[in-house]
């Protein structure tokens, strides 16, 4: 299939995700193929983030505070992005959200397959090699999001904290994202994080790329049935 053929079936492939409790997301099917595409996705999304930090031509929101951290704490990079996911999970309680398995999952591969690659990929001197890492791990970053993201196991600690706040508020999801990623930002900025040309490239380009990808790998599921209300259960006999 040669690219413009994919991007065809791409833009002509409707996405679809199904709102699914955690219990519902196990028992939805094709569980074995979702879990592997979960944990190829996540260890694919921790490679990409390795790739953009020996770019340092800048991070995306997360990682600049996520790095930012690193400089005042003694963790590494993987570890701090364990650590900060957790953390942000327990911000879910509020919001009454339940994570799923690929949220735990989410918090604890990424972490590890970012200091897994970091330990093999030696620092980049020339600027021609970071410019190429930069932009091979932004295109990897989103591929690797609409992986996990499609296999429909539960949202990242982040992404949930984006979806919830978004419920909680009744904002709209862009306006939920812009603001908690200027105050991510702002704030990793204040620590020492990384904020440079890759952060706004990722900025403009991440939604594109997963938009692109996600038709393409995203597994259909059938909607679970409704629940049965006190008005659709059937009358107990007398």
């Amino acid at each position: 299939m040669t690219p413009l053929q994919l991007a065809r079936r791409s833009v002509g492939r409707r996405v679809e995700l199904v709102p699914m409790t955690p219990l519902e997301q196990l028992r939805a099917g094709h569980l074995p193929r979702r879990v592997v595409q979960l944990l190829v996705g996540l260890g694919l999304f921790g490679v990409t983030m390795a790739l953009m930090l020996r770019a340092t031509l800048g991070l995306e929101p997360w990682g600049v505070l996520t790095y930012g951290l690193t400089l005042h704490v003694p963790m590494t990079y993987g570890q701090m992005v364990i650590a900060s996911s957790f953390v942000v999970l327990l911000l879910w309680i509020p919001l009454r959200q339940w994570p799923g398995l690929g949220t735990v999952l989410n918090a604890v591969v990424i972490g590890l397959a970012t200091d897994a690659t970091l330990s093999v990929v030696p620092p980049i001197e020339s600027l021609g090699w970071r410019v190429v890492a930069m932009v091979v791990g932004v295109v990897g970053n989103g591929a690797a999001g609409a992986m996990y993201i499609g296999s429909q196991l539960g949202p990242g600690p982040r992404d949930g904290l984006m979806t919830g706040l978004a419920r909680r508020t009744g904002r709209s999801i862009r306006l939920v994202r812009t603001c908690l990623e200027v105050t991510v930002v702002t704030l990793g900025w204040l620590l020492g994080g990384i904020v440079g040309v890759g952060t706004v490239l990722y900025a403009l380009l991440i939604g594109p790329v997963v938009q692109f990808f996600l038709p393409l790998l995203t597994v259909r599921l059938e909607a679970p049935a409704p629940r049965p209300t006190a008005r659709t259960r059937p009358a107990a006999r007398r």
